[in-house]
């Protein structure tokens, strides 16, 4: 599909246009975020990669993310040699204005990149690639459900039977297609998983330059950062990410499912995969990775080393399930909503979670939390969905402001990543599309999945008084303010009627107030 030029009519929605797959013999422009081979269609094509500092001015990213995405640019830049003609310019329309031949791309991942394309003269945008399913077949399965709701479970079930993952026939493998029961152990109480530390990227001199020329900007004033600078901890070439996969394995795997959720102050990598930097930079194609985890997982049955389905169903379904959901979820639900704001959360992101502060809080677990997230600009899902969104959610914390605090503090996070997970997950404004009912708990959650509250000053069995934990006591207030707009979920019916059992709900509900979004 070539752009229009100037004066045609107008294009048709991204999200809706059907793309061709191939455009064989144009020069293949690839963002920062389509670094893999899956990207070309052949491995001889010629391509464009951009570097626009105007990206990094535009938001505070974290340290780290800037220096992981320039790091994996140029060095898909150094492995493409002359077959790559790479610009670093001030933003994508400096570069363009210098290319002279048509050019091809697969369609990118945001509303505003796929804008960017669209409007391009000489530019054929091609179907999405990166994702186990595409826009086209999701559509298909999406028409296919009429009135019902999309529910991910049912859309990981319907990958799963397409591409023959994790299956007996008509049946998965083991009799169960999904064993997340199985996945919710605790902390265990000697604060150890009993597996390898993860492998780690060496540095280079690409990266010393990456890290001079970031020094230079800031110094500039050109842009601005938020947490600690390296080392590099993720995967900036395809190499990296296929021993990281490889690592993963081999030595983590294995122990992955049972303590995915938990939570160790001692341990922030437990024994997760730490594979979503390079798979959202598409170092890595999804299927690839599947296809790998679930070889992985046969072959070792046949030498007799049996893997626990539950850690390999549960790893699959992160990747082929959730992470594809969320990616079609994201056009599925439209430009809009990242706007919505069902509970009405008005409070503006505290600076001290703005800038990382984890040194100003006083709870245990959200400053550990906050400084994993400063020092690596990574922490996994259960502390960005129980720790950091059950805080903003509790506080009333608007939630497109919360999205794209998200989206700069992580290195994995991208405007697909975040909206659909935080406006619709995490802070539950989308009043029940994508979950049920809000992820909101008090302290007593914390407390079971993890270590951090035998020594925090607070204690979550209180709601009031000094020492009453932000969460337990956020959690009442939660319900509190928002009860009338939960009043017809029927799965939030008991948890709004013990409210009214509370007799020091008066008291709690001033205290929090109090409170606000003081650091806790």
């Amino acid at each position: 599909m070539a752009s229009s030029a100037a004066g045609a009519g107008p294009r048709p929605d991204p999200a809706l246009a059907e793309f061709p797959d191939r455009a064989p013999g144009t020069r293949r422009w690839c963002f920062a975020d389509q670094l893999g081979p899956h990207f070309l269609d052949r491995p001889d094509q010629p391509v464009l990669l951009i570097e626009s500092r105007a990206v990094f001015a535009r938001r505070r990213f974290h340290r780290q993310k800037a220096h992981l995405v320039l790091s994996a640019l140029r060095h898909r830049a150094a492995e493409l040699g002359e077959q790559a003609e790479f610009h670093q310019v001030g933003t994508y329309a400096e570069a363009l204005d210098l290319v002279r031949e048509p050019l091809s791309v697969c369609a990118p991942t945001s509303w505003g990149s796929r804008d960017l394309v669209l409007r391009r003269p000489g530019v054929e945008v091609l179907a999405a690639r990166g994702f186990v399913t595409t826009q086209e077949e999701f559509a298909s399965w999406a028409d296919g459900r009429g009135r019902r709701r999309l529910l991910m479970e049912d859309f990981y079930r319907d990958s799963r039977r397409r591409h023959d993952v994790l299956m007996n026939g008509a049946e998965p493998v083991g009799g169960r297609w999904n064993l997340d029961e199985e996945n919710r152990e605790p902390a265990p109480v000697d604060g150890r998983i009993g597996v390898p530390e993860p492998w780690w990227p060496e540095e280079d001199e690409t990266d010393a330059g990456v890290r001079a020329d970031l020094d230079r900007w800031e110094a500039e004033g050109l842009v601005s950062f938020v947490g600690d600078d390296g080392p590099r901890l993720f995967p900036a070439t395809r190499a990296e990410a296929l021993h990281r996969l490889e690592d993963f394995l081999e030595h983590r795997l294995g122990a992955f499912g049972p303590h995915e959720d938990a939570m160790l102050a001692g341990d922030r990598w437990l024994a997760h995969s730490l594979l979503s930097p390079a798979l959202n930079l598409g170092l890595l194609d999804p299927l690839e990775v599947v296809v790998a985890t679930e070889q992985s997982a046969r072959d070792r049955a046949a030498a007799g080393d049996l893997l626990p389905l539950n850690s390999v169903e549960g790893f699959v379904r992160q990747v082929m399930g959730w992470r594809d959901y969320i990616w079609h979820m994201y056009w599925h639900l439209g430009r809009d909503f990242r706007r919505r704001n069902h509970l009405a959360a008005h409070a503006e992101v505290p600076g001290w979670l703005t800038d990382l502060d984890a040194g100003a809080v006083d709870a245990a677990c959200l400053s550990d939390v906050l400084g994993d997230l400063r020092r690596d600009g990574w922490v996994h899902h259960i502390p960005r969905l129980m720790v950091l969104g059950n805080y903003a959610l509790q506080r009333g914390i608007d939630p497109s402001a919360m999205t794209d605090w998200f989206h700069e503090s992580f290195v994995d996070g991208y405007e697909w990543v975040m909206v659909a997970n935080v406006v619709g997950m995490s802070q539950h404004a989308d009043g029940g599309v994508l979950a049920t009912k809000p992820y909101a708990s008090g302290g007593a959650y914390i407390d079971r999945m993890s270590d951090y509250c035998g020594g925090c000053r607070y204690d979550p069995r209180k709601r009031l008084g000094d020492d009453a934990c932000p969460y337990t006591a956020g959690y009442w207030s939660f319900l509190d303010r928002t009860r009338e707009r939960l009043a017809a979920n029927h799965r939030m019916r008991r948890p709004l009627q013990g409210l009214d059992r509370l007799k020091d709900l008066p008291a709690v509900v001033e205290q929090e107030q109090l409170r606000g979004t003081d650091p806790p």
